[in-house]
């Protein structure tokens, strides 16, 4: 079974802290060429993205971060709403001044990544949205994500945290036992239960209808838009996907098999194939 850091082999990455709008985020990048900034999920940590790096750090500047009160950046004390991490963003790419950049977000990262761009098209190049959220409000989805994710949170044990994994892949096999140590630890950090209880507001039915994406939004995204939807995502059906491209000006839709929430660690090896084919399709320009 292959591991986390192994999965990055001979690399040269980094990964350290910088101070972006008072929070101390943690951050990989890897790689020249032009920017790529990778987005995680709820609860989530730049982990999600071990098995895709190596392989994205070939031809981009590859830069994962854990968004504000996730991972190991600092734990929230108050709501989080989809500005808050479009403003963390920007913020962020500032900080490496950077002034365009690819993006690719999984899930609440696909939400960012969309709001983002909508807000800031002259800083946006390509954008890769896996199983992006932000566009339905389905409230046994909602429910799921909130009670898997805060239980996990309030009791960090193996048995909580491997539920809240397994929830994200096709197969619970998928879910390695390191994964888990590496989220139980995060879990496990001081004021994380309550910085959850932030990052889940957008599981409540009002302050998420509030963050939704819109059809003027999609609209608006001026470039290339790869949308990836799975064969056993439990976020919604692969309908979902397509509806999203069809009110895009220039999307694609990848459908990746055998893949449940996490397509780019499931099935890694297709979804890498996937995304590179994508971002390489046209000339990178404009970004520094």
């Amino acid at each position: 079974m292959t591991t986390i850091w192994p999965e990055l082999g001979d690399l040269s990455f980094g990964v350290r802290y910088v101070q972006v709008n008072g929070w101390r985020t943690r951050m990989l990048e890897a790689g020249e060429g032009p920017p790529l900034v990778l987005l995680h999920g709820t609860g989530g940590h730049l982990e999600a993205y071990a098995r895709n790096i190596a392989v994205l750090a070939r031809s981009h500047r590859v830069i994962a971060y854990d968004f504000p009160g996730q991972g190991y950046t600092t734990t929230a004390s108050a709501d989080l709403e989809i500005a808050d991490y479009v403003d963390h963003l920007r913020a962020l790419l500032d900080v490496l001044s950077i002034t365009r950049a690819d993006l690719c977000g999984e899930s609440l990262g696909g939400w960012v990544a969309i709001k983002f761009a909508a807000a800031f098209p002259e800083r946006v190049g390509k954008l890769v949205l896996n199983t992006p959220g932000g566009t339905m409000a389905t409230p046994e989805v909602m429910a799921r994500i909130r009670s898997l994710s805060q239980a996990a949170a309030d009791d960090p044990s193996p048995e909580r945290i491997r539920s809240r994994l397994e929830w994200l892949m096709a197969d619970p096999q998928s879910v390695t036992a390191e994964l888990v140590e590496v989220r139980r630890r995060i879990y496990a950090r001081p004021g994380f239960a309550t910085s959850m209880r932030h990052v889940l507001c957008l599981q409540d039915p009002v302050v998420r209808r509030r963050n939704l994406v819109t059809d003027e939004e999609l609209a608006s995204l001026p470039g290339p838009v790869l949308v990836v939807w799975t064969s056993d995502d439990p976020s919604g059906p692969a309908r979902a996907g397509l509806d999203m491209v069809s009110r895009l000006q220039h999307g694609r839709f990848a459908l990746i098999e055998g893949a449940g929430h996490w397509p780019q660690w499931e099935q890694a090896e297709t979804y890498n194939g996937v995304m590179t084919e994508f971002l390489a399709r046209q000339p990178a320009s404009g970004y520094v």
